[in-house]
């Protein structure tokens, strides 16, 4: 491919308002159904299965701590690839999803929004792909006490 012809295609990209392949993308997430602002919302971002929902030991992690308000959360640029979040909203800002019996006593959610059974849910259900756009997720919190 001639130097010229190469840098019109690596203009396409640009022209179509997309960052050129491998280029990290701003990731974001809306929290809906909070149920009241006290705590804090505890994120968690991941793209590796085994350390979803807790990604605590995830050496790649994206793992912090927001105050509890509605509205758009913004986690950085990351690249391109499969990712998952999980959040809890720590209402009494302990750091920790509160249970009793097993059931959260405090809200939780995940990207794309999968059907909550008996636990949490598969990283393959929560995963969403990155790659060549930012890319918002919208995540309806699930209080089940």
């Amino acid at each position: 491919m001639t130097g010229r012809l190469w840098g019109l295609c690596a203009l396409v990209p640009v022209l179509l308002g997309a960052a050129p392949i491998g280029q990290p993308q701003p990731l974001s997430m809306a929290l809906e159904g909070l149920r009241s602002t006290k705590g804090q919302i505890l994120v968690c971002v991941t793209r590796v299965p085994r350390y979803f929902p807790d990604c605590s030991h995830d050496p790649d992690k994206r793992h912090f701590a927001v105050p509890a308000k509605g509205g758009a959360v913004t986690i950085g640029a990351v690249t391109p690839g499969n990712y998952a979040i999980a959040i809890v909203h720590d209402e009494n800002g302990n750091g920790k999803l509160d249970t009793f019996a097993g059931i959260p006593r405090e809200g939780v959610g995940f990207s794309r929004n999968p059907v909550l059974r008996f636990g949490a849910p598969s990283f393959r259900s929560a995963s969403f792909a990155v790659a060549g756009a930012p890319v918002e997720q919208d995540i309806r919190l699930k209080y089940f006490l």
